[in-house]
């Protein structure tokens, strides 16, 4: 999982930014396979300002889904990033859920090939 940092109106550290990969390891490293990249951007909305305006975006990119994108916004930075990283662990499961039954789905309604079963399992014709 190749995890880029990008950063608009805020100094990210070093401690930022391992905050930001061992939450997102944390929560979507149990479907690594599964994910190819993951962006994380973090800004500030109202710069000096204040108020609830630390806002964290992850896209994550997954084979064959539409990227899938979690933003949060909070006064503290670091509850945008552990809330986003774990709504993105849910999400994550959930798609990966759903293309499984989909898989399951398709292929019971195909159901088994003829190859597949066991000899003597078909009707036999003989001829006279």
């Amino acid at each position: 999982m190749q995890i880029t940092i990008h950063a608009r109106d805020i100094d990210v550290d070093a401690c930022l930014r391992e905050h930001v990969q061992r939450r997102l390891h944390f929560a979507l490293g149990w479907a690594q396979q599964h994910v190819g990249r993951v962006s994380v951007v973090l800004s500030d909305l109202n710069g000096p300002r204040g108020g609830a305006d630390k806002c964290c975006r992850l896209r994550c990119a997954l084979p064959g889904t539409p990227e899938m994108v979690i933003e949060d916004t909070q006064a503290d930075l670091a509850t945008a990033i552990d809330r986003a990283a774990d709504r993105a662990g849910r999400t994550l499961a959930r798609r990966l859920a759903r293309q499984r039954e989909s898989r399951h789905a398709h292929a019971r309604q195909q159901g088994p090939d003829d190859e597949s079963r066991p000899p003597g399992s078909g009707a036999t014709v003989t001829a006279a």
